[in-house]
């Protein structure tokens, strides 16, 4: 079989087409909604994946995966559990700036280069302080599909209330061996061996506590207080970045030529 040097360029073009156009560039904002001197947050994991990696269940035990996030905010195990479910990920941290706690008022960003049909659905986790092994996440991997088929992003914006944070149920509630706070040692945390549920009115046990960021924490939250906001923004990945899959797809259609010559 011979190809013109014509057809050859048209289905070489054709190659990178498809794959090209289901990247974008995400640009994650985080903002910290609650009241001056309540809670702060630990910097958010994300996940940009296939709907299958599921971190935590409303009612379940906690694993460890969720544990590193609720009661550290490391995402230590979060990260590789994440990683092994579902190898075609997009994982990372969206960082506070100035780096540290995300304070009230405060907010981050970061990017990432998500391929839409691979990855449509979005994850996230951060724990909240102070507190023991409260965080903020979603129960369900499916809950937010940020692209639809064709690509376009459906979701603008998330924004989570006090009454869906959650209590990891793995640690007992003790001030003193909480994190974010000047008298918490972690030396004297209790396992709770609890499930995973909804917790927020905790929080104001610790009115009144000097925080690590030296004001007096006064929770102030209700039900209904918007508490955290993730934003998204898409834009276009540029024509260089096309470059690896470009090459691989002649790569692919040079070795079919010379095996058909």
């Amino acid at each position: 079989m011979r190809l013109t040097i014509p057809a050859f360029a048209a289905m070489a073009a054709l190659l990178p087409v498809t794959s090209q156009a289901a990247l974008v560039n995400l640009k994650i904002k985080v903002e910290n909604l609650a009241p001056t001197n309540s809670v702060a947050f630990a910097p958010l994991r994300v996940g940009l994946h296939n709907g299958t990696y599921d971190a935590f269940n409303l009612g379940d035990i906690a694993g460890a995966p969720i544990i590193s996030v609720a009661e550290g905010g490391s995402g230590a195990d979060w990260f590789p559990a994440f990683a092994a479910a579902d190898p075609t990920a997009v994982l990372g941290t969206v960082l506070p700036n100035p780096a540290g706690p995300l304070l009230p008022g405060a907010s981050g960003t970061a990017s990432f280069t998500v391929d839409t049909d691979v990855n449509p659905f979005f994850t996230f986790a951060a724990m909240v302080v102070p507190s023991n092994d409260f965080f903020i996440g979603n129960d369900l991997p499916t809950e937010y599909r940020l692209f639809d088929m064709n690509g376009n992003l459906q979701i603008s914006s998330i924004t989570q209330l006090a009454s869906e944070v959650w209590d990891a149920g793995s640690e007992v509630f003790d001030p003193a061996a909480s994190a974010f706070l000047v008298i918490g040692n972690n030396d004297l945390r209790v396992d709770q061996n609890s499930v995973v549920a909804f917790n927020f009115a905790e929080l104001a046990a610790f009115n009144g506590l000097t925080t690590g960021a030296g004001y007096l924490f006064n929770s102030q939250l209700s039900a209904d207080s918007a508490i955290y906001r993730i934003s998204f923004e898409t834009s276009p990945v540029p024509v260089p970045a096309a470059l690896p899959l470009l090459l691989g797809g002649l790569g692919a259609l040079s070795s079919l030529v010379r095996r058909r010559a």
